[in-house]
């Protein structure tokens, strides 16, 4: 089994600086470092970054560096993956293992066809109120990255990173089912981050009774019929479960899509909205709130 010693991380958003901070923590040497492009190093290399209110100086290294390293985590936004591709390339060698904690079901499709499905850990990051502004990343709930392997792919890779984990004590849990997992997860933003983002509001604000919670719930709804066509079977107790841990959340939070509103950023709608559209339409369903939102979101971004 491989030993991991060096991680690379590809994006510094709230999960990248995230997972970033806990390595350099952990106080092994040399552990971890952001590839940058060039051009973003030299914008990046003087910026101040805190956590939670205490500085963080994250190790940055140029991707024209060739160096390869035992494990990349990806997360970037949906948009940039294709950059961050080209960004990691210099970064993936023979023996490389890949996990994306981005959002959505296609990320490790994507960068299994650049690099080899056979590197690539599935993986889901959930159960974190991360949010980043500017530089500045504030959470009070780390949460936990749920990984796991096709059955097609051997446990290998899984076993090294699980060891790894345990040796720096970040919080992860194995799922025998992980595309389940993903779904749900993608199921989640759906809802939540599309709604926040839709009616300019917080967590609070959208789980009380009104529109955006009507809306919240019926686009979750038509995410688990798509799930039972596509053979996922999403069961629908799952969006209590849902809610439960958004209730656990900071309530004057909110996610990624509402936060790219509020600084007039394209967002990711089309790995929420846009597939459900998608997938809705390659099985001659009608997907109503989804289609609203979509609606919305574009009309909304359209002003920018």
């Amino acid at each position: 089994m491989k030993q991991i010693k060096r991680t690379a991380i590809i994006g510094m958003g709230a999960l990248g600086l995230l997972y970033g901070e806990h390595i350099a923590n952990a106080g092994e040497n040399n552990a971890v470092s952001f590839i940058l492009d060039d051009d973003r190093f030299e914008r990046y290399k003087s910026r101040r970054f805190t956590c939670n209110g205490k500085e963080f100086l994250p190790p940055m290294q140029k991707s024209s560096i060739k160096e390869t390293f035992d494990l990349i985590i990806v997360a970037v936004k949906f948009n940039a993956l294709e950059s961050a591709l080209e960004t990691m390339k210099n970064c993936v060698g023979p023996d490389t293992i890949i996990m994306s904690v981005m959002n959505g079901i296609s990320s490790e499709e994507i960068i299994g066809n650049r690099f080899g499905h056979e590197k690539m850990i599935y993986t889901v990051a959930q159960e974190m109120d991360a949010m980043r502004e500017d530089g500045n990343l504030h959470y009070t709930k780390k949460g936990v990255l749920c990984i796991g392997h096709l059955p097609q792919q051997n446990s290998e890779n899984l076993d090294s990173v699980t060891a790894y984990f345990d040796r720096i004590k970040l919080p992860y849990r194995t799922e025998a089912n992980i595309l389940y997992r993903i779904w749900t997860k993608w199921m989640l933003n759906v809802g939540i981050n599309q709604t926040c983002a839709a009616f300019d509001t917080n967590y609070g604000e959208t789980l009380a009774p009104g529109k955006p919670y009507d809306t919240f719930i019926a686009a979750m709804q038509e995410v688990i019929e798509l799930s039972k066509l596509e053979g996922v079977n999403i069961n629908p107790e799952d969006i209590q479960k849902w809610i439960e841990i958004l209730k656990s959340f900071d309530q004057k939070g909110y996610p990624s899509m509402a936060q790219d509103r509020k600084t007039r950023r394209k967002s990711e709608l089309e790995m929420f909205a846009g597939t459900v559209l998608s997938l809705a339409q390659k099985h001659g369903i009608k997907t109503p709130a989804n289609q609203f939102l979509y609606d919305e979101i574009k009309r909304i971004e359209a002003e920018y």
